[in-house]
This record gives C-alpha cells, sequence and structure tokens, in this order.
C-alpha cells in the first residue's frame, strides 16, 4: 500500500506516456513570474510563481499558479487515443475553468480550447529554454478572426 503522499506527487514519467510525448516534463519543478494580466477585472502587472510536479503514479502533471486573484491549478493528463493532452484549468478564486487540448507544435507547446463560457482559447509555451519560457494566454473575439491576449508570463526557474 502507498501513502496519500506517493500517490500524488510521483518521482517520474509514467511508462504509459511515451518519451517523445512528454511535452510538459521539462517543466517539472519551480520558476518566478513576471506578470501581464489584461482585462478589467483580471490587469495586473507584476510578479507571481507557479511550481510543476508529476502526479497520479506519473501519469499526470499539476501545477499551481500564484499572484493575486490567482491561485490555481492545471491538470494535464495524456491521451493515448487522441495523442495529446487533456488539460483542465481550475481558478477557486474566480471560479474559471477551462479545458483545452494541448501538443508539441514545432518549437512551441499549444495548448486550444474553451473558456467555460464557451469561448475559444489558445495558450502557448514558446521561446522554451531549460531555465525559462514565455507564455501566453489569448481568447477569440466574437468576430470569430481576431485573437486578444488575456496574459502574458515570462518564466525563469527557480534554483534550491
Amino acid at each position: 500500500m502507498m501513502t496519500n503522499e506517493l500517490a500524488l506527487i510521483s518521482p517520474g514519467r509514467s511508462e504509459e506516456i511515451p518519451e517523445a510525448a512528454d511535452v510538459y516534463g521539462w517543466l517539472i519543478g519551480s520558476w518566478h513570474l513576471d506578470v501581464r494580466r489584461f482585462g478589467d477585472a483580471a490587469k495586473y502587472s507584476g510578479a507571481g510563481e507557479v511550481h510543476f510536479a508529476r502526479v497520479l503514479e506519473g501519469r499526470a502533471i499539476q501545477d499551481v499558479w500564484i499572484m493575486p486573484n490567482t491561485y490555481g491549478t492545471t491538470l494535464r493528463v495524456w491521451d493515448a487515443g487522441v495523442q495529446a493532452w487533456r488539460i483542465t484549468w481550475i481558478n477557486p478564486v474566480t471560479g474559471a475553468r477551462d479545458e483545452m487540448v494541448g501538443r508539441r507544435i514545432g518549437e512551441e507547446i499549444v495548448q486550444v480550447g474553451t473558456h467555460s463560457d464557451g469561448t475559444p482559447i489558445r495558450w502557448i509555451f514558446s521561446e522554451i529554454t531549460p531555465d525559462s519560457f514565455r507564455w501566453t494566454g489569448e481568447a477569440l473575439e466574437p468576430d470569430g478572426r481576431t485573437w486578444r491576449l488575456e496574459a502574458e508570463f515570462r518564466a525563469r526557474r527557480l534554483t534550491a
């Protein structure tokens, strides 16, 4: 029998996830964020943090994003049937819940889906290095053509 902690945090990737499909594994650890969020209620420019870990016997990657008005979590689970990651973001502070599918496209990791109100969204990890990345979150305007930037994070890995 395993302890509750071992059921949550996992030391490595599950063998069920092909190494080539492990597009989020490099994120494991803690990161400092330079945050720019746009919009009336969510507008913020300043610092934040995010922490990533393998969970559920290495079958998923979970993170916690922390900044003003946000203390949320993302769960990313590999779906062999679609050869992509199923992603759920929840922010209990605001009640937000977003659903996406993520995969590597070229040098970027692109996540597409919807906000809980049905608005199409696109979240992208770009400018990826072992110790930094840029993350942008966009929402599709009602015209169906224009993507509006909702947030941009520049991340730097924290070292122990």
